[in-house]
């Protein structure tokens, strides 16, 4: 994963890219070594573009220049994603609370602060709406998250599920959902392929798609209606989740207020059964 700044920034001038300064911009995601610690022109020859549109790029995402843009880069590759097998060979941490204590409260700041106010609100509406049935899609690494925000919006309406299971059982559901239905995929770069897949069958057949990813230039954002980016540094092996589960936490509770009385009056009846049979103890 690339610094969380540089992708946002990204993220927020994707619709004004030119194809060339699209290509680098992948190469800057896909490879921020490459920018830390090479030239311009090693850039320019990456994206297979000249050396004037990785300057013309770099000013686009409001750095001073290439030096601007590899300076923020360098200075956010502490936080760079990489595969586990590569970060359990770092030395460990000194101070393993303070830090990660610090990637944790990053990860929830960068991923709520990236919300929009319209695109949290039409997710929000798509996610309510009663003739809507939810889908949520996962990677695999992200599945507890998925199971969360399923267990949470079932407990407000009805019609919620987690698409998973082998490829005939999912591609079985996949043929079955409905254009008025919404899929929810969560999946951070390196993407499961079979997510991916799936999400590009369900568009296909007209279904409101939002994805939960890493970056607006992802391969989940370019199949969705809504992307609603997160951050998941680390001071671990493995991506964090915990800027994931917060962003489905305000997602969750603002289908909560929008379907406040039919919600309440679930969650009364779910109450009363739990009291009724002690299924829950207080102490």
């Amino acid at each position: 994963m690339p610094p969380v700044e540089v992708a946002e920034r990204i993220g927020r001038a994707n619709t004004s890219l030119t194809p060339a300064e699209r290509r680098v911009a992948e190469v800057v995601l896909e490879r921020p070594q490459l920018v830390a610690f090479g030239t311009v022109a090693d850039l320019a020859e990456a994206a297979s573009s000249g050396a004037a549109t990785v300057v013309r790029l770099a000013g686009k995402l409001g750095y001073d220049g290439f030096t601007g843009l590899q300076a923020s880069v360098q200075h956010s590759l502490a936080s760079q994603l990489r595969p586990a097998a590569e970060r359990i060979r770092e030395p460990a941490a000194t101070d393993a609370i303070g830090r990660h204590l610090q990637f944790e409260l990053d990860n929830v700041s960068t991923t709520l602060r990236a919300l929009e106010a319209v695109a949290l609100a039409d997710v929000v509406a798509h996610l309510a709406a009663p003739k809507c049935r939810v889908h949520v899609l996962s990677g695999d690494a992200s599945n507890g998250v998925a199971r969360q925000m399923v267990g949470d919006l079932l407990a407000l309406r009805d019609d919620v599920h987690l698409l998973d299971g082998n490829d005939v059982a999912v591609r079985r559901k996949v043929s079955q959902l409905r254009s008025s239905d919404v899929l929810v995929t969560i999946d951070l770069r390196r993407y499961d392929r079979w997510v991916i897949e799936t999400a590009r069958s369900a568009r296909a057949g007209g279904v409101w798609c939002v994805a939960i990813t890493d970056s607006l230039l992802s391969p989940l954002a370019a199949l969705a209606d809504r992307t609603l980016t997160v951050a998941a540094a680390s001071g671990g092996p493995f991506d964090s989740h915990v800027g994931t589960l917060a962003l489905s936490n305000v997602l969750v509770a603002g289908v909560a207020d929008r379907l406040r009385l039919q919600a309440t009056d679930r969650l009364d009846r779910a109450e009363s059964a739990w009291q009724s049979t002690s299924s829950l103890m207080d102490r």
